[in-house]
């Protein structure tokens, strides 16, 4: 995945309120920008402007149906997310692996 693209969902993950309008939908399924705008508890254009970075960051698509337009998650575009954490897991475990071998050598 490209460092660019990887920032992207970083940062749009970053701002609470879009995180949760993310969760939102990811566990509701589809839903219009009335009904975000009612969970989200802020306003229509402060949750339109937070679906936009959403969207620049492919953690959203939309579609629009007569005058509603509709979001819906798109889990795939964590996939930068969950690699950066398996690669930084990797990386503690070796070094708490590499702390455990050494504390089990300073034991008398």
């Amino acid at each position: 995945m490209k460092p660019a693209y990887t920032n992207h969902v970083f940062r749009a993950l970053a701002d609470p309120t879009r995180r949760a309008i993310y969760e939102q939908l990811s566990r509701q399924g589809e839903q219009t920008v009335h009904a975000l705008t009612h969970f989200a508890g802020v306003s229509q254009p402060a949750v339109s402007k937070h679906l936009t970075v959403l969207k620049r960051a492919r953690l959203v698509r939309h579609r629009r149906e007569g005058r509603e337009t509709h979001y819906r998650a798109q889990p795939d575009a964590l996939a930068p997310v969950v690699d950066w954490l398996r690669d930084y897991g990797a990386f503690w475990r070796d070094r708490f692996d590499r702390l455990e071998t050494l504390l089990q050598r300073m034991e008398p």
